[in-house]
């Protein structure tokens, strides 16, 4: 039986949706899994990238709507120089190697995270990235790039904070939909699993703010060895999960993470 079968009948057996629609990826553990093998840093996340390669194969082949996945986060910067210099080296070569079969295959890219102080080559790179596939309508991958959630957090607060000064926004009117819009998702519904490779348990400032429904699965494999089948058991055990949204089990109410 195909797996996309068995999360079938699982969901329909617990009277819950098919899958997630959106599925968040921490994709931790290439130094590790290449200090395990004696290699360099840079071949861990060389097969890094090659398993972003299979999720994101892996996603359209599970019907996932939106694949949002942590790229570069902001305190990356303060990771040794000729490290950063490989990610944004492998990064360059993803775009540049990649985009031609994300278009093929009907995906569109979104870019999350500042972009102000970013070097031009790679700030256009990810513009022409969005740009090249804007009119797709197949699987949205969202990457997370220069991405810290406290810092996407801070500056939806300072946006709302200047339309209080300047009289067109009362402080009473500020609740959680004025933050949410102001947020780098806004246009992305939040996601219903994120899954975090390498064993650790933490969102290490990722999606503070959407990940507040989300359900998690902490997988104890490196992430250069994530692969479709990683991806699927992750689905199959989010299928067996009952998200309540804060309600009760006898009276789940609707909420923007949905399926």
């Amino acid at each position: 039986m195909a797996e996309g079968e068995i999360l079938d009948i699982a969901a329909t057996a617990l009277g819950i949706p098919r899958g997630p629609r959106h599925v968040a990826l921490i994709m931790d553990g290439n130094g590790r899994w290449a200090a395990a093998r004696g290699l360099p840093r840079f071949e861990g996340h060389r097969r890094g990238v090659e398993a972003l390669r299979r999720a994101v194969r892996a996603a359209i082949d599970l019907k996932i709507s939106y694949l949002t996945v942590y790229s570069f986060s902001a305190e990356n910067w303060s990771r040794p120089r000729e490290e950063v210099q490989s990610l944004l080296g492998l990064l360059h070569r993803f775009i540049r190697n990649d985009l031609s079969e994300l278009h093929a295959n009907n995906v569109r890219v979104r870019v999350i995270g500042a972009r102000a102080d970013l070097a031009p080559e790679i700030a256009g790179l990810l513009r022409e990235a969005e740009q090249v596939t804007q009119a797709n309508t197949g699987l949205t991958l969202v990457v997370a790039f220069n991405y810290g959630a406290r810092q996407e957090i801070a500056a939806a607060a300072r946006a709302l904070a200047q339309m209080v000064a300047e009289g067109r926004l009362t402080p009473e009117e500020i609740d959680a939909e004025a933050i949410a819009a102001r947020l780098d998702t806004a246009d992305i519904p939040d996601p219903d699993l994120i899954i975090r490779t390498s064993g650790e348990q933490r969102l290490s400032n990722f999606l503070l703010w959407q990940a507040a429904y989300a359900e998690f699965v902490f997988l104890p494999i490196l992430w250069p060895d994530f692969d479709r089948a990683a991806m699927a058991a992750a689905l199959e055990e989010y299928a067996h999960r009952e998200r309540r949204f804060g309600g009760r089990t006898d009276a789940p109410r609707s909420a923007k993470t949905a399926s």
